[in-house]
């Protein structure tokens, strides 16, 4: 049966009103980046001040956003690689302690990752890594493993044995089989964990801020510098510049990979 036209409307104008809602923060955030505000850069009038302030900070927009990249970039790479390896090993081969150690690195999530910061920031120090973008990689990556981890096993379970052992018969070795026959298949998980990697990484401001120093604060940390004025006032002009910067590739990666992202999480869901 047909819907009636009125009801499609209504459910139209609800679909409307509630992206609205979810968007309006995101756009007073954009607005007020250029619009005049009391005690920050943009003083008189519309314009782009607030950037230009921004950009001028201290080390420099360039430098805390290539430090983000650096985090975000270590974040994923290991996420991807480790995790895609583990769920691939908890779903296909049959080992003693195999249900244990998955349950262990799940229990991960239960361990607030805040306790663990400066014991890390310490043995950090005595192997070389503090103060490093690439430590900070690392440890986003320990706490990425637990949910990275689960979506993988549950994308290879998805996979019939059958087209691996196909592979097998065909002279692939499990390395083989896995790179050429079955990441073709779990690309949309792969996409979906490297996806909340970066989100991750690119947000992050509490492990940074016990981790490394103010030359390789990633961008999150540095607008905690900006927005601080002369008798603790607040510059939200600038704060909600930086905003913006850091929404930026966020919005743009997860637009352009939504679809993957969508059938990452539902990979496994039903199996047939």
């Amino acid at each position: 049966m047909k819907t009636p036209l009125w009801k499609r409307v209504i459910g139209r104008i609800l679909q409307a009103v509630i992206a609205l809602l979810f968007i309006s923060p995101l756009l007073w955030v954009l607005i007020s980046s250029f619009s005049p505000q009391p005690g920050s850069s943009q003083v008189g009038g519309w314009g782009i001040n607030n950037y230009l302030t921004l950009f001028r900070f201290q080390e420099g927009l360039p430098r805390y956003l290539l430090n983000s990249l650096v985090v975000s970039l270590v974040t994923v790479v290991f996420s991807v690689l480790v995790c895609t390896l583990a769920g691939y090993s908890f779903s296909r081969f049959n080992y003693p302690g195999r249900n244990l150690g998955f349950m262990v690195t799940l229990s991960i999530l239960m361990v607030p990752y805040a306790s663990l910061l400066i014991p890390m920031m310490v043995w950090f120090k005595n192997i070389g890594l503090n103060d490093s973008l690439v430590g900070v990689g690392l440890v986003l990556t320990l706490f990425q493993l637990p949910m990275s981890t689960f979506i993988m096993r549950i994308a290879f379970d998805a996979i019939p044995k059958s087209l691996e052992e196909a592979a097998l018969c065909d002279g692939c070795n499990s390395l083989q089989a896995l790179v050429k026959v079955l990441m073709p298949s779990v690309k949309p998980s792969m996409i979906t964990v490297g996806l909340l990697a970066f989100l991750e990484a690119w947000n992050n401001f509490m492990i940074p801020l016990y981790l490394v120093g103010s030359e390789n604060a990633p961008l999150p940390l540095a607008l905690v510098n900006m927005r601080s004025q002369a008798m603790g006032a607040i510059d939200y002009g600038i704060t909600e510049a930086g905003v913006v910067v850091l929404m930026i590739p966020c919005a743009v990666l997860f637009l352009a990979l939504q679809k993957y992202y969508v059938r990452g999480f539902m990979a496994g869901a039903v199996k047939g």
